[in-house]
């Protein structure tokens, strides 16, 4: 009488699963920081180039409508230089939701404060540069 264990394999012990999975959470434990850190960075980014276009917005508001240095233009006199659907244009606020301004002619705008407090361990002083 022979006996045969045909033991065939259908599926994975419970230690193997739970090996899969703490692999799995290591790396995501590894990779979630940078890509938070990643996400900041590029909130940052954003917010200097919406700066970047307010500036140039200033400019162009100052030499068409032969304004001196330090007038006040508000954001609406501004919206008229702005791409018409934008963000920006919609708002006249950065992402996080803080208001650009008050802005001067021959004067560059400001990072609102609350957003700079936000980004600063992303975004450090020299970032922001030229921008106060």
């Amino acid at each position: 009488m022979e006996l045969h264990t045909n033991h065939k394999r259908q599926g994975f012990t419970l230690v193997e699963i739970m090996i899969v999975v703490a692999i799995i959470a290591l790396l995501a434990s590894i990779a979630v920081p940078g890509f938070l850190r990643a996400r900041k960075r590029s909130q940052a980014t954003r917010i200097l180039n919406d700066l970047r276009i307010l500036d140039g917005c200033i400019d162009l508001y100052a030499i068409e409508n032969n304004k001196a240095t330090g007038v006040h233009p508000t954001f609406t006199d501004l919206k008229v230089y702005l791409k018409k659907g934008s963000s920006l244009y919609n708002t006249g606020k950065d992402i996080f939701g803080n208001a650009y301004g008050p802005f001067t002619v021959d004067s560059l705008p400001a990072v609102p404060t609350a957003t700079r407090t936000s980004l600063s361990d992303v975004a450090d002083t020299s970032f922001w540069s030229p921008y106060p």
